[in-house]
């Protein structure tokens, strides 16, 4: 009997060890690893192609943009949060995905941080030249939306954090490429929100308990989209800190939400 108890406990034990790294296999075989290179220079990233794909068809393409903890060169890290979200939903909303990764000394947004009080200083520079990662991902996604198999009027961009920094950037940036866009506890230039398209839809995301990057960041962007003509919308999570990526991807309506929309002229 107490061989048989022993023999049932190892099982269990090597069922819980192997589900979490088959989810992660999975995870990992789905989202291809690539890499773009301009001069001599190369981005990270990794790509999730509709099931059955075929060049013959049109798909919308979302840009995802990771946090500062997830920056390094595994072409990995940058799957963590978020790339679950689109491979339970790949039959419903069949999409091409790029989770691009940028290195441990760069940043998406053009931001000096001080990181010698709690919370977080941040001194937004978005008018400024892009950093070399938010300019290769820039690249990137011209050379992708020229492909035939790329729907142009349904291009789309979220981040978190820090990707949620460089959400705003290079919406301010690329403001003819994106047809919708989300951002999670992240902040910018109010300023920059003058340029966004006419009635550009946009939903932010924030912790009211953030104390790594203060709420009152995606409030004044929230603020300055609309006065601007834009058509933002603010999810506050009462009781979230600087992790509100989880209720915001806990969203029902998000994807819904986000391909529903497409490109105005």
């Amino acid at each position: 009997m107490k061989k048989r108890f022993l023999y049932v406990l190892a099982v269990l034990l090597v069922i819980l060890l192997i589900v979490p790294f088959s989810v992660e296999a999975q995870e990992n075989e789905t989202f291809k690893k690539e890499h773009f290179i301009k001069d001599s220079d190369t981005l990270n990233y990794r790509i999730l192609f509709p099931k059955d794909f075929s060049e013959e068809k049109e798909y919308p393409v979302v840009l995802f943009l990771h946090g500062a903890g997830e920056r390094g060169n595994d072409n990995q890290a940058q799957l963590t949060h978020g790339s679950d979200l689109f491979l339970k939903h790949q039959e419903e909303f069949p999409a091409i995905v790029i989770f691009p990764q940028a290195p441990k000394d760069d940043y998406w947004a053009k931001v000096e941080v001080n990181r010698d009080s709690v919370p977080l200083q941040f001194n937004f520079m978005n008018k400024e030249t892009a950093t070399k990662s938010l300019q290769l991902v820039m690249d990137l996604m011209d050379e992708m939306t020229s492909k035939t198999y790329v729907n142009k009027d349904r291009i789309y961009v979220g981040g978190l954090s820090m990707g949620g920094m460089g959400t705003y950037e290079i919406i301010y940036k690329k403001p003819k490429m994106f047809a919708a866009a989300f951002a999670i506890c992240g902040g910018a230039n109010p300023e920059i929100a003058q340029k966004y398209p006419e009635a550009f839809n946009i939903w932010l995301f924030h912790g009211k308990k953030d104390d790594v990057v203060l709420p009152k960041y995606s409030e004044a962007m929230a603020r300055s989209i609309n006065h601007y003509g834009g058509n933002a919308k603010l999810s506050l999570y009462p009781d979230d800190n600087h992790n509100s990526w989880d209720s915001a991807f806990a969203e029902p309506n998000l994807l819904p939400w986000l391909f529903s929309h497409k490109r105005e002229e």
